[in-house]
């Protein structure tokens, strides 16, 4: 069984997804180029936002909204990619764009310290998973996907007991535990590209249907954007000390 923590590519994604009676099938090749266009389709509306703060800040948390909702009708419309998927990096690049230069104002620099080692990252687990020097075995993927869940239902908590005036120190603390909480969830996220690595590869060998690439591509943006903004979050509270 293929796991993955990354909820967009999770266990039998791949199985009993409808075909379109083509013999058109999924590759490694052709995720990796839609990959690389929702990437630049993030990239174009983080710059907008950057650029234009007046225009686009105040509707950040509408982006945000709306980007959340787009991955939702995409993880249960998976045929629907080849559209839902554009939108949602327009929409997240729209969020970053205005959180990242939120945060640059605050503590110059930190945004292109942030992107090197988000794509550092990428490259390097990319590199270690090609060569086996990470293995996705199954214990590693049990792992990985039981630390994620723990995140996610610690963030969830945290927004819950948001609403009624509380807050875990934890998650926005500069001190030591404060960092050490972000540096975990940072490794845990970086974790998560190998099972994306892993779970497209095998995607791509069960001989998927060629909309499926879109998917695959969707789902590696939400690691890559969850992972972005962790590092932001975590050099943050480095720059605070």
């Amino acid at each position: 069984m293929m796991r993955t923590g990354n909820p967009a590519l999770s266990a039998n994604v791949f199985t009993n997804v409808p075909t379109f009676g083509n013999s058109a099938v999924m590759s490694v090749s052709g995720t990796v180029n839609r990959t690389f266009i929702l990437l630049m389709l993030t990239v174009f509306s983080a710059g907008l936002a950057w650029n234009n703060p007046a225009q686009y800040a105040p509707f950040w948390g509408v982006a945000a909204i709306g980007g959340f909702i787009t991955a939702i009708i995409t993880v249960f419309k998976k045929q629907w990619a080849s559209i839902t998927a554009p939108i949602y990096a327009i929409l997240e690049g729209l969020f970053l764009g205005t959180i990242s230069l939120i945060m640059e104002k605050s503590y110059p620099g930190i945004v292109l310290q942030a992107v090197a080692l988000t794509f550092g990252t990428l490259f390097c687990l990319l590199i270690a998973y090609k060569t086996k020097l990470i293995k996705a075995t199954e214990n590693f993927k049990l792992g990985v996907v039981a630390a994620t869940g723990a995140i996610a239902l610690f963030y969830f908590v945290s927004i819950i007991m948001g609403f009624f005036g509380l807050n875990i120190p934890l998650i926005h603390s500069s001190g030591p535990l404060g960092i050490g909480f972000s540096l975990f969830v940072v490794v845990i996220a970086a974790l998560n590209l190998v099972l994306d690595f892993d779970f497209i590869e095998q995607g791509a060998n069960n001989g998927a249907p060629k909309y499926m690439e879109w998917y695959a591509a969707f789902g590696l943006m939400v690691t890559l954007i969850w992972l972005y903004i962790e590092i932001l979050r975590l050099l943050s509270k480095m720059r605070r000390r």
